[in-house]
């Protein structure tokens, strides 16, 4: 049985070391790809739902307002609490950008069980141009990121833009361990998916569509009780026979935790939402997990010399990704060094997703059902 047990962990932590090679393969090439020309400057409205004055949302939301484009670019701000603190940090920015359009909806929240999809519900009515970019408040870009959106938008047969991420934090060693969660993980098994025809991407960092391809499919209320309702557009918008355009850039996902607790609680939603739309290849994901199955091989082997080897192996192996991850642009604080702490912890993440429990979501706690719709506990 020990030696069943040790041959299994050890292929699976070759495999996973072959793995990350690929991974940090495709990460290096990912920044070198061309960019699309933008065929005209189309107006734009800029979604951001909003909930709470998280650490760093004016500087975030100050990014898509100091965009370098020749057209009309408004951002439509919405929360469901007229005392919300995030009502200020609106404030301050229209004062900080007084030619800006910067609109703000206040509403009660909607009888939906995805409470994001409620507050844009309420936001909607006051967007005003064709191409709508939605995009979660913890994302933070550069200058020419409405640009760039708008020119992959403008591509033959692209229905819907999104775009990949790098993990910004903006706090102390918990921040970090969780961007690292990004950087390590997220972004490289991304990469290999959509190498290989195995990923089906949609993420809540960029959503940009015209108006009338949101009509076609529904609109957000099609989604207003779905907990991954990125994936979900992304996935109905492909059922009109368009494309999902990924542009060859990052944009950047803050990182604010402060303890372990809400760094567990915010990726153990991650992972049970990532299982529930793709069970078989999150189950298939085991193998980009191999810095476990290498440390329990060095253990059943009585850490025997090839079980150093191999453990030494599997560790360059897993480095190699991150050292690729942080030559791209955008990011920030991610480490190299908490590399083996970080697979550790996804590891351990990944376990417990498969146990049957709620997520917490923006401080409130939801079931999720088998179908990925939620209901508030």
């Amino acid at each position: 049985m020990t030696t069943c047990l040790w041959l299994v962990c050890t292929l699976v932590a070759i495999i996973g070391s072959v793995y990350a090679v690929l991974a940090g393969v495709l990460t290096s090439k990912f920044a070198g790809q061309p960019l699309p020309l933008p065929q005209k400057a189309e107006d734009v409205t800029l979604l951001k739902p909003l909930y709470g004055a998280e650490t760093a949302l004016e500087q975030n939301l100050a990014s898509f307002c100091a965009q370098d484009y020749a057209a009309n670019v408004e951002l439509v701000c919405g929360v469901q609490d007229a005392a919300d603190p995030a009502i200020k940090v609106v404030e301050n920015l229209r004062a900080q950008f007084p030619n800006h359009a910067i609109k703000l909806a206040v509403a009660l929240s909607r009888s939906c069980g995805n409470p994001k999809i409620s507050n844009i519900l309420s936001m909607f009515p006051l967007a005003q141009h064709d191409v709508i970019v939605l995009s979660d408040s913890d994302m933070r870009v550069d200058r020419n990121y409405v640009r760039d959106v708008v020119a992959t938008l403008q591509q033959p047969e692209v229905g819907l833009v999104t775009c990949l991420y790098r993990g910004h934090a903006v706090g102390g060693i918990w921040s970090r361990l969780a961007a690292a969660a990004v950087d390590h993980h997220f972004l490289p098994s991304v990469l290999v998916g959509l190498r290989f025809g195995l990923a089906r991407p949609c993420f809540g960092s960029t959503i940009a569509l015209r108006r009338e391809t949101l009509k076609r499919i529904g609109g957000f209320e099609s989604v207003a009780d779905t907990l991954a309702d990125d994936y979900a557009i992304g996935e109905a918008v492909r059922r009109l026979g368009l494309k999902i355009a990924i542009p060859a850039f990052t944009v950047d996902h803050t990182f604010s935790e402060r303890t372990l607790p809400q760094v567990l609680a915010h990726e153990l939603r991650w992972a049970r939402t990532i299982r529930l739309v793709d069970p078989k290849g999150y189950a298939g994901s085991i193998v980009t997990h191999p810095l476990p199955f290498a440390i329990a091989a060095l253990l059943l082997s009585g850490f025997s010399a090839i079980g150093l080897i191999i453990l030494a192996t599997t560790l360059a192996c897993r480095v190699f990704v991150p050292i690729q991850v942080e030559r791209l642009p955008g990011g920030g604080q991610s480490s190299v060094w908490l590399s083996p702490l970080r697979d550790l912890l996804s590891f351990a993440v990944f376990v417990a997703s498969f146990v049957p429990g709620a997520v917490d979501w923006r401080g409130r706690r939801y079931r999720v059902g088998s179908d990925g719709s939620v209901t508030p506990v």
